[in-house]
């Protein structure tokens, strides 16, 4: 199968969906327009509620909710084969993933910017808002661990992309002062600045490993979890337009750039995906992920279809800094799209490698031995990994988690390029970079928002905090939000950490769904409600499914051993303390929907 009709495809589908589809919601369910003085003006605090460009809220958003899940998550399910994956992503990303992001975005913004928990205490109850913020820091805990562990492993001792993404930190601040105090407004004479410099740290960044300054952005897994809590930290506590805004909208132009060009290396050399549309691992016992296509896949491919997350950046830092609603649906609607586009280009790069490639990038060493004779009996017996390890420079079997066979396979694509032949290793070692950068843009918000929502919920014992601009709240809030993700970097590793992310992450766009159409259904567009009910549904059901079977069959025995007691007793307490939160919001929800619509029906 050829890999060009099937960007074109998805591209087309986001498109028309986006004009149509979304531009009904716009106009008939949530009808934007000038309602009344946004938050960002009406809250103005200089710090967090701020009115910010179109734009550069737009890169924010997009950086801060496109992390590992749509570049790692794609290419773990192309053992499935590459179609499952596809049309799950196509599909979701329409009619549940951009759904529930401007659903939400939209909630949030006429909730003065509050974050999901107190939207779902005005439009449910008190019971349903207390559930959710014990909902939401349980899984802003887990997500901000998964995804800073594959930040801090694709950066141990890499210093070609410490530097480089070190470099971004100085240039944000830069830019952020240009922009709003010595050029105040002038955002394309910023981004000139901010877009060269980066390059220049890109290009130059490949000579730091030869250089004498090498030492100097070499680390350990110990020291980049410390120097990532470091950053973290500053990210949450400085003005959101000093560091987090500025970087976050660099980091989109240079992800939005990369991707793009991806995406035209896919159509102009066509390549051909190696892994077939389905494969026996469907049925289950994978080498990769070990559970069958259904529930799994669609905790695996998280924020590409749909990701929970996304309503916390949705209700954290956006709304807090748009302008208007009509910038709405470009912001929550066209990011979410543009990720559903990494996702099935991240999957591409991933199922253009030999299926033998793949599978012995992905598993252990060990373990590839005792599945190499059935890997054989499925007709994959083609590979060039010695080849591909000598144009990369390194040893790249066994290396585990994802993020090296998209790096090869992305590699592989842009090599094949006229003019970018022979640069097969730094084009290798420029993805492993990417993918760093793609991910740590979610590190940064992800910290913040955690910080709001605990300022939310210290505030209802201690008014103060609730005030995001106190500073001892700010700084305390965020003190504790960055210790709990870091312990767990020290103490867990992908294979436990990511199943739990994925199953928390879905869980809670359940949640948020169901928040959606209490929403919906309050505001009296009832007869809508199907547009967050159906994928609710669904979320619902395969997530909670996924994490019956994970408690049961990963966390459970863990607890009996010795080596993974601790891990297993958090895995499986926190997984059962989500999935109550979820039957506590629903058997909440539902009985309100149905008396509001009777209430309705009854006033007619």
């Amino acid at each position: 199968m050829n890999a060009m009709p099937l960007v074109i495809a998805a591209i087309a589908i986001f498109a028309l969906a986006y004009r149509f589809y979304f531009g009904f919601i716009a106009a008939k369910v949530l009808t934007f327009g000038d309602k009344g003085t946004m938050p960002s003006q009406k809250l103005y605090d200089g710090q967090n509620y701020l009115p910010t460009n179109k734009w550069i809220l737009f890169g924010h958003h997009f950086a801060a909710i496109a992390g590992a899940g749509p570049l790692v998550g794609p290419v773990l399910a192309v053992q499935f084969g590459y179609f499952p994956g596809f049309v799950w992503m196509v599909v979701g990303a329409v009619l549940a993933g951009a759904v529930h992001d401007i659903v939400i975005l939209t909630a949030s913004v006429r909730h003065d910017g509050k974050s999901l928990a107190e939207i779902a205490r005005h439009e449910i109850s008190k019971v349903s808002g207390g559930v959710t913020s014990l909902a939401i820091l349980i899984i802003i805990v887990i997500a901000m661990a998964g995804l800073g562990l594959v930040v801090v492993n694709a950066l141990s001792e890499s210093s070609w992309g410490t530097f480089t993404i070190a470099a971004t930190i100085p240039i944000a601040l830069i830019m952020g002062l240009w922009m709003n105090k010595f050029r105040k407004g002038k955002t394309v004479e910023a981004t000139i600045f901010g877009v060269a410099l980066l390059s220049l740290a890109v290009i130059y960044g490949r000579y730091i490993p030869d250089s004498p300054i090498a030492s100097w952005f070499s680390y350990d897994h110990g020291s980049l979890t410390i120097l990532l809590a470091v950053y973290g930290f500053l990210a949450s506590v400085l003005p959101v337009w000093l560091l987090l805004t500025p970087r976050d909208y660099l980091s989109s132009i240079m992800k939005i750039a990369v991707i793009a060009m991806l995406a035209i290396g896919v159509i102009a050399i066509a390549p051909d995906l190696k892994m077939p549309a389905f494969t026996v691992f469907s049925s289950g016992g994978g080498p990769i992920i070990p559970g069958t296509l259904f529930p799994y896949l669609f905790i695996t491919i998280a924020c590409g279809a749909i990701s929970g997350f996304h309503s916390l950046v949705s209700s954290g830092t956006t709304p807090k800094m748009i302008m208007s609603e009509k910038h709405i649906r470009p912001i929550a609607a066209g990011a979410m799209l543009t990720e559903g586009v990494v996702s099935i280009l991240a999957l591409i790069a991933a199922a253009s490698l030999l299926p033998l490639d793949y599978f012995q990038i992905n598993v252990s060493a060990e373990k590839f031995q005792a599945i190499l004779p059935q890997l054989h009996s499925m007709g994959f017996t083609e590979s060039n990994l010695p080849e591909l390890s000598r144009e990369v420079g390194e040893s790249i079997a066994g290396r585990t988690g994802g993020a090296v066979s998209l790096a090869v396979g992305m590699a592989q694509i842009f090599s094949a390029i006229p003019f970018f032949k022979g640069l097969m290793s730094y084009w290798y070692h420029f993805a492993i970079m990417f993918e760093a950068l793609f991910i740590l843009t979610t590190i940064d918000a992800g910290t913040r928002i955690g910080r709001f929502v605990l300022q939310e919920t210290f505030g209802k014992v201690y008014k103060p905090f609730a005030r995001t601009n106190w500073l001892p709240g700010n700084l305390i809030a965020s003190g504790v939000i960055v210790f709990a993700w870091g312990y767990f970097i020290y103490s867990g590793t992908v294979a436990t950490i990511w199943p739990m992310f994925g199953t928390a992450n879905q869980l809670l766009a359940t949640i948020a769904l169901v928040v959606g159409t209490s929403y919906i259904i309050n505001s009296g567009k009832a007869k809508y409600a199907w547009i967050t009910i159906a994928p609710m549904i669904f979320v619902g059901i395969t997530t909670l499914t996924a994490g019956i079977k994970n408690s049961i069959n990963l966390y459970w025995p863990q607890i009996f051993d010795e080596k993974t007691q601790i891990q297993g007793v958090i895995n499986f307490s926190l997984t059962l303390v989500i999935m109550f939160c979820v039957f506590a919001i629903i058997i909440n929800a539902v009985p309100r929907w149905i008396a509001v619509i009777k209430r309705t029906k009854t006033n007619k």
